[in-house]
């Protein structure tokens, strides 16, 4: 019995193998082929998608660079902005100054020319004045004088003398 046991045992072993051989035959002709290839599948979905993901973020990366460039243009054309904003402003403000310095001046010349004007007029008044007044006397001093004749006589001679005649 043992001995059957055993032939047993073996034969059973060798169909066991057999069937085992067998199916990993047909698992390898009908159910590998399909899993490898949608393992194999799968494998490239991901790496096309690691890929795209590496794609992207390149790009993204690019366009952060974009941005900062832009960024940084459109910064220093604020700045030249404002300077030039500032410069013009400057401009104005001397502009300005320099007109009112001018005005000031041609008000200045003119009041001046104004003041000189009429202290000439007031000059020659003063003068014609000066001399009506100075008329007047010498009129009011030789109606006096010439009243007597020897006075009269003594200015004649007086006068003469002064002009050597």
């Amino acid at each position: 019995m043992e001995k059957l046991l055993e032939e047993f045992s073996l034969g059973l072993f060798v169909w066991q193998s057999l069937l085992f051989i067998g199916l990993l035959l047909l698992l390898g002709k009908f159910a590998w082929k399909p899993i490898l290839s949608a393992v194999e599948e799968r494998e490239n979905t991901i790496k096309d998608a690691l890929s795209s993901a590496e794609k992207a973020k390149e790009e993204m990366q690019a366009v952060q660079a974009d941005n900062k460039r832009i960024l940084q243009e459109a910064r220093a054309e604020k700045e030249a902005l404002l300077a030039d904003a500032k410069k013009t402003a400057t401009d104005m403000v001397n502009q300005a100054k320099d007109n009112a310095q001018a005005e000031a001046e041609k008000i200045m010349q003119q009041a001046q020319e104004a003041i000189q004007a009429e202290k000439e007029e007031a000059l020659k008044e003063l003068k014609t004045q000066v001399a009506d007044l100075s008329l007047d006397i010498a009129k009011k001093v030789l109606e006096e004088e010439l009243t007597d004749q020897k006075k009269q006589t003594a200015l004649v001679e007086k006068l003469l003398k002064a002009s050597k005649i």
